[in-house]
């Protein structure tokens, strides 16, 4: 089979840069001409069914935009750090899976002191990484606020030693940094009086549904007050909120969540204080700006864009044996550069210990993946899915009106890098790789709808070249 061999600079071809292609470990950037209308695919404008947000609007466009956060979940269940009673257990999922009463989780909440934690030291990590925003659990499904709610008194102020708003000093920290702040929010809730059982996770020695206090009958409607007005005070007393970040813990299933806990005057509150906030699916896909993907990597489809989240380790809350599991920098970059090209977000967990420290390997990590944004965040942020009939077998494609970025996740052995399906609407301009600040054109070959790439060496990027 001939190629056409085309050379970068052919001064005959003259239209604005319209390509980059990003290698993972190899950041490959081509500018292409198109003869469509744009190098997008155009956007649905309806919005789907229950609210959901449609791709075109402005309010997801500092969300599109930043591309990667931080989830963190933390709260009293780190004081037991998996383990009950010297048995290995859950993380942050322990009061259930280990069936403790109320009476002595109480005990364990008020031990959390977490005396190390410094809110402008978890930003600058998080901002180090490349992130821009950060998403952490206001409230989890223990029923533990880790703010200062008037609410309640089973919140880190009141039944703690501690006598700090960690929400409050976040709030600070992210606006000076520049970070959005996220609140994480369980709807359902172990510990809570008027929270019936029977909407809780059903398992099989608890097959009406679990709770911390056993037989536990509450009033619904009393619930959802309650729960109403916290989010009244996490909208209202931290200043902006970037999302509100639902989950239920395996609750209401097949009841009817957005009926029992009256969505529609829940939803008009919160927009009517915040109405930039973004909301996810899991309030029975009502009000949703955008869908969740949990430990996979979701695709977002023209009336929803999703947001993938995933663990750093294995669990979600802080665990003692976790270290172990640590994913390292080129699974985060290839799981971000492919969350991105799926046209998503990639919000990546860690879970701080009962002192309020992030673990030194998650740090070490963090660090070097900040490292590759540093260079390559350009394939990344702000990027959406390059869609279409593509088939490139070593790495994904992130692309923007103008731009393809080819990321190679792995480096050829035969010195050759192909793309096949290289679309007719667009005509190969200028292709470089994207460390490279002189943009230094690099030959590709072009042959009806295949590009080949000739390379030489070992990868210029360990992780993810473009």
């Amino acid at each position: 089979m001939e190629y056409q061999r085309i050379k970068l600079a052919q001064k005959h071809i003259v239209a604005s840069e319209l390509l980059i292609i990003a290698l993972l470990g190899l950041l490959f950037v081509g500018d292409v001409v198109s003869n469509a209308k744009s190098a997008m695919p155009e956007v649905a404008a309806q919005e789907a069914e229950k609210g959901t947000q449609d791709l075109s609007s402005d309010k997801l466009a500092w969300f599109k935009e930043a591309k990667f956060g931080m989830f963190i979940h933390w709260g009293p269940a780190a004081v037991l750090g998996g383990y009950w009673q010297g048995s290995r257990n859950s993380a942050e999922w322990i009061q259930l899976t280990a069936n403790i009463p109320n009476a002595e989780y109480e005990k364990v909440a008020a031990q959390l002191n977490p005396v190390q934690f410094d809110a402008k030291e978890w930003v600058a990590i998080a901002k180090q990484a490349g992130m821009k925003y950060i998403t952490i659990t206001a409230k989890h499904h223990d029923g533990f606020s880790m703010y200062d709610s008037k609410l309640t008194d089973y919140d880190i102020i009141d039944w703690t030693q501690f006598g700090r708003d960690p929400m409050k000093e976040l709030a600070a920290a992210c606006k000076e940094a520049g970070i959005k702040l996220c609140f994480y929010y369980s709807i359902t809730d172990w510990h809570h009086a008027e929270y019936p059982a029977t909407y809780s996770q059903k398992l099989k020695n608890f097959p009406d549904g679990w709770h911390s206090d056993p037989d536990r009958n509450g009033d619904v409607k009393k619930y959802a007050a309650y729960m109403k007005g916290q989010l009244r005070e996490l909208l209202t007393n931290y200043g902006p909120i970037g999302t509100i970040w639902f989950d239920t813990g395996g609750g209401f299933q097949g009841d009817d969540i957005v009926g029992l806990l009256d969505a529609p005057s829940v939803f008009d509150m919160m927009r009517s204080l915040q109405p930039e906030c973004l909301f996810n699916d899991r309030f029975g896909g009502y009000g949703a700006d955008f869908g969740t993907a949990e430990q996979v990597l979701g695709s977002s489809e023209e009336k929803q864009y999703v947001e993938s989240c995933m663990t750093i380790g294995d669990w979600w809350g802080y665990h003692k044996d976790d270290v172990d599991f640590i994913k390292d920098a080129k699974t985060i970059i290839k799981n971000l550069a492919e969350a991105a090209s799926k046209g998503g977000n990639y919000l990546l967990n860690v879970g701080p210990d009962a002192n309020g420290l992030i673990g030194e390997k998650e740090q070490a990590t963090l660090k070097e993946v900040g490292n590759w944004m540093a260079v390559n965040g350009e394939s990344i942020y702000g990027t959406d899915a390059v869609r279409g009939p593509y088939h490139y077998w070593d790495g994904v494609l992130t692309g923007r009106p103008g731009k393809l970025y080819l990321h190679v996740l792995r480096w050829p052995a035969d010195g050759y890098v192909f793309w096949n399906g290289f679309s007719v609407d667009y005509i190969l301009k200028k292709a470089y790789f994207l460390a490279d600040q002189s943009k230094t054109p690099i030959d590709a070959e072009v042959y009806r709808r295949t590009i080949r790439i000739p390379v030489s060496g070992d990868a210029p990027d360990p992780y993810d070249t473009v």
